[in-house]
């Protein structure tokens, strides 16, 4: 089995993640979007100014991996071209050396925020990275909104898509929290795992759903670590019941899938 730690922390320095984290062991540790500070409401070139570099953020991440034994990833706003950031999301080893980087490409302009005035999107979906053999791909909170962003990613043959995420608080957004993780999970028969910031403005709730839709876990409300298995043959199993991956006609999606 995998293991997979999710950490679900307020904003912060990356030290209350190995304080949550205890002793725990795992193979991919997940932290939030935003891990380091909440933007919202700050002019850009206020948020440019708090933003850290590539280096600082791989330093604590390092650690976090030194820590569990196994790979560390977690989303920041990265310095960009000023006086825009990055939302940056880094998978480090366990030797804390970076393996992959995905800039997160759809920008939350919804419910009256605007992200894209402080943030320079990404030009390219998450790269797939092998990890203690399980295909891990990721994508970035609103990015659960597009159906399209995690069908590239199963078709790519990821097994688990891991989803640093920073859901703003509101009337029914935990429950639309869920069913979008849901869905995304059952219509492509992968794991889709949710490390949710918790704080004033967020949810929490972080979640982990099985390939056939089923919350293995649910993290409720506050600062805290869990562990979760993550079963690859189950990821198998539930493409080889429900094949709808192969069982798709792409010659039919062509003039509205632009």
């Amino acid at each position: 089995m995998f293991k997979l730690g999710i950490v679900q922390k307020s904003p912060g320095h990356l030290s209350k993640a190995a304080e949550l984290m205890g002793r725990a062991e795992a193979d991919l540790v997940l932290l939030p979007e935003y891990s380091l500070f909440d933007p919202t409401g700050q002019r850009a070139e206020e948020v440019w100014e708090r933003a850290a570099t590539l280096e600082d953020f791989v330093s604590g991440l390092a650690k976090i991996a030194a820590e569990a034994g196994g790979y560390a990833a977690g989303a920041f706003l990265e310095r960009g071209p000023k006086p825009k950031v990055y939302n940056t999301t880094v998978l480090v080893d366990p030797g804390g050396r970076v393996v992959a980087t995905y800039r997160k490409t759809h920008l939350f302009d919804a419910y009256g925020y605007k992200e894209s005035d402080v943030v320079e999107p990404g030009g390219e979906l998450s790269p797939i990275v092998e990890i203690r053999g399980l295909k891990v791909g990721f994508a970035v909170c609103f990015e659960l909104r597009f159906p399209e962003v995690f069908r590239e990613l199963a078709l790519g043959g990821a097994q688990l898509a891991a989803v640093p995420a920073a859901w703003y608080a509101g009337p029914l957004k935990e429950e639309t929290l869920h069913l979008l993780t849901r869905a995304r999970a059952v219509e492509n028969g992968m794991y889709v795992a949710v490390a949710a910031l918790w704080g004033q403005r967020f949810t929490g709730r972080s979640v982990v759903v099985n390939p056939f839709g089923v919350v293995e876990a649910d993290l409720g409300a506050g600062e805290k670590f869990r562990v979760v298995e993550i079963d690859p043959s189950l990821v198998e199993e539930a493409r080889r019941t429900v094949p709808a991956l192969h069982l798709r006609r792409p010659e039919l999606y062509k003039r509205q899938c632009k």
